[in-house]
């Protein structure tokens, strides 16, 4: 590894002319320029290629009872200016290694009528932008409450946009295609039903928000490091085209509790004219620190399989029974309780899975609805409700432990806060503690339903805090964690590398919720997975939901050979084969893929893209010299035409290609797909036809 800070006197990156100061980034493509108004306010506006990418915009906060507030009445008291450049390892990720590099200008501002002082840190990367806040120690600012963070984004006209409502508290919307202008026109038919949900602007988006001006350029806002503070939406003001950032409020209505010295997160911004480039930035994971886990060698990618599609489906319950009208831990007693005969989380059946999983290579079984207390879970608010140590009647822990032993095969927990994070932090130890001795190491946890305490949200600043302490928490125990209905990732899982995957936008259960749009997993690499992996659970080969549950009429608008591209397009650690074991052994041909491809990579290649329209990746496998290529496709057939120079020269490899058949139609003919082999080498060039809905997965084995 290496690794490298220098002071400005070295590298002579910053100037200062009419109060003004300017960076640049390693390559000399990206210029960011701070400079102060007349009135004191700081602004910042950066450029790529001497093209604007975001005017002159305003930064500051504006503080409850404080007229002052932290808004203008500054003087530039200091700047200091570096470089950085270093390579570390992942623990798992796209690739085993990222470069760290960017220059640094740290801009120490005064008010001078308070006393008050702030140091804006600009990041400055070859693919992007970086900054933050922050609030050293100092007696004139202590305590303070955050009304509103006033940080702008000044658009240069009307892109384009891939964005969904803005919202505190839910982010599983179809993403919607529009310019900036049609925001407000398009936002009431953006907004679908969720168990929780809270808009605040008919012009609010969400971060990251992936955008393409007429000029080609494409633009990503979100943010990294998210921790102690409150989660980011964008409000824009559609006749400027300037978005200013809005923070979720607690029950309160506050926007931030800060005790100095302290941080936000930082805010960033990548563009570039190439959308693949945009796909291999590893900025938000460099802006968030080195990992903190000093042994994780317990840490490991998996692949897995479980008791969960049916659920969703409605072919099975979560629940035991129906005879009880309401159920109260300590109280109900479950033992005279009939069996309702739809749950799907008993031993006998899950020894069925762990058995699907071993005969299929799979690492591990995922089940859903084990513990007491499904039959009154949801809707009804309440804070305790679930213990998430005892288990049903008919799921017996410790035959389900040594059968899975038996077999090589790990169990993954399931904890359905149902929104009570105060009830999930008092069983927090005892739980984990049970997976311990049960020998689960990893849980998935859900917050499905409106936050409790009452009034706060998914993402105020205390339950950031919240999501936060148990992802430590599980290091503390040695257990992975994958949460679902929380906060969207924001690079922490480089510090935390067991925060092992998330959920946090709309997943593959929403395909039998009345579906997703067909170009939707063509925007998520975009926009979602830009903090980190998603466990979108993929793999589903039965497209008509009636077929698993006739009451549900709903459809998986994807063709089979999408949901295979689907492994390697949305990255994860953690991926799972969704559907019923039945479904995979009518398409055993098919089902091959998702057998052979790996869950750890060491090399990434982003071949084609174009957010809303189609994703071409390939990836190289962590313990092989074999590579896998993965593509999506949106609502128009298209021909992908892709070159695999990135195979060894030299070398011979076998290509097996499972592709969308010639009429194959997410709507009509989703299950119509073909499988070629050939032989290729770093010169061959492939031509393959996506349908509509549809795409390709491609295995390149090294030929023996």
């Amino acid at each position: 590894m290496k690794k490298y800070l220098l002071p400005s006197f070295f590298i002579l990156l910053v100037f200062q002319l009419c109060n003004a100061q300017e960076l640049k980034s390693p390559n000399g493509n990206f210029t960011m320029t701070f400079s102060l108004l007349n009135d004191g306010t700081p602004t910042y506006a950066l450029t790529y290629k001497n093209k604007a990418v975001i005017k002159p915009s305003k930064l500051g906060f504006e503080l409850k009872d404080d007229k002052n507030s932290l808004l203008n009445h500054f003087t530039v008291s200091d700047t200091k200016s570096a470089t950085f450049d270093e390579t570390w390892k992942t623990v798992w990720g796209e690739e085993t290694a990222i470069r760290n590099h960017y220059n640094e200008l740290a801009v120490t501002i005064n008010q001078k009528e308070t006393n008050r002082k702030i140091i804006i840190r600009f990041r400055l990367f070859d693919e992007g932008l970086g900054f933050r806040y922050e609030f050293p120690e100092q007696k004139d600012l202590i305590y303070f409450v955050i009304k509103e963070e006033r940080t702008e984004f000044a658009m240069t006209g009307d892109h384009t946009a891939f964005w969904i409502p803005g919202d505190y508290d839910t982010q599983e919307y179809d993403y919607t295609e529009s310019k900036l202008s049609e925001i407000r026109k398009l936002f009431k038919s953006a907004v679908s039903s969720n168990a929780s949900q809270k808009q605040f602007s008919d012009t609010g988006v969400q971060t990251s928000l992936m955008m393409k001006a007429n000029d080609g350029l494409y633009i990503n806002i979100h943010e990294a490091a998210l921790i102690n503070y409150s989660c980011m939406n964008l409000d824009l003001e559609d006749k400027t085209f300037v978005f200013q950032s809005h923070l979720t409020p607690d029950a309160q209505g506050n926007k931030g509790h800060i005790q100095a010295p302290s941080v936000s997160p930082w805010r960033t911004i990548i563009a570039s004219y190439d959308a693949r480039d945009v796909l291999a930035s590893r900025m938000t994971l460099n802006l968030n620190d080195p990992c903190k886990i000093e042994d994780t060698s317990w840490i490991k990618p998996v692949k897995y399989v479980g008791v969960w599609w049916e659920m969703i489906t409605g072919k099975s319950s979560w629940s035991y029974t129906n005879d009880f009208p309401s159920i109260q831990l300590g109280v109900t007693d479950y033992s005279k309780a009939k069996p309702n005969g739809t749950h799907g989380a008993n031993t006998k059946h899950v020894k069925e899975s762990i058995d699907f999983a071993a005969l299929h290579g799979f690492d591990g079984v995922l089940v859903e609805g084990w513990n007491v207390g499904w039959e009154d879970w949801f809707g009804h608010e309440k804070d305790y409700v679930f213990d998430f140590v005892t288990p049903y009647p008919d799921f017996d822990v410790v035959e389900i432990k040594n059968y899975a032993k038996s077999k090589g095969i790990k169990m993954i927990m399931h904890h359905e806060t149902s929104g009570a994070t105060r009830n999930y932090e008092r069983h927090i130890d005892k739980a984990f503690q049970f997976m311990n001795n049960h020998g689960y190491d990893a849980v998935k946890t859900g917050y499905v339903g409106n936050i409790i305490p009452l009034g706060e949200h998914h993402y105020s600043q205390s339950i950031i805090n919240h999501y936060q302490y148990c992802v430590e928490k599980a290091a503390e125990y040695k257990i992975m964690l994958n949460a679902h209905e929380s906060v969207r990732p924001t690079g922490i899982c480089r510090t935390y590398p067991n925060m092992i995957g998330n959920e946090a936008a709309r997943g593959t259960e929403f395909q039998a919720f009345g579906g997703s749009k067909p170009n939707h997993t063509t925007i998520l690499p975009f926009t979602r997975l830009m903090g980190g992996p998603m466990d979108y659970t993929p793999g589903i080969f039965e497209m008509d939901i009636s077929k698993l549950n006739p009451a549900n009429n709903s459809h998986v608008n994807t063709t089979l050979a999408n949901q295979l591209g689907l492994y390697v397009v949305m990255y994860s650690p953690l991926q799972m084969a969704a559907d019923l074991p039945e479904n995979y052994n009518r398409f055993l041909d098919a089902f091959q893929f998702i057998k052979n491809v790996p869950v750890a990579w060491t090399e990434s290649k982003y071949l084609e893209a174009e957010p809303g329209y189609y994703l071409t990746i390939a990836r190289k496998d962590k313990n092989s010299n074999n590579w896998f290529v993965g593509n999506n496709n949106g609502v128009k057939p298209r021909t992908s035409t892709i070159s695999l120079d990135f195979l060894e020269k030299g070398k011979k490899y076998d290509a097996t290609i499972y592709a969308d058949a010639k009429d194959a139609d997410y709507k009509t003919n989703p299950q119509a797909y073909k499988i070629t082999k050939q032989k290729v080498t770093n010169k061959t060039k492939l031509s393959i036809t996506s349908a509509a809905g549809g795409g390709y997965a491609i295995s390149i084995v090294e030929s023996k």
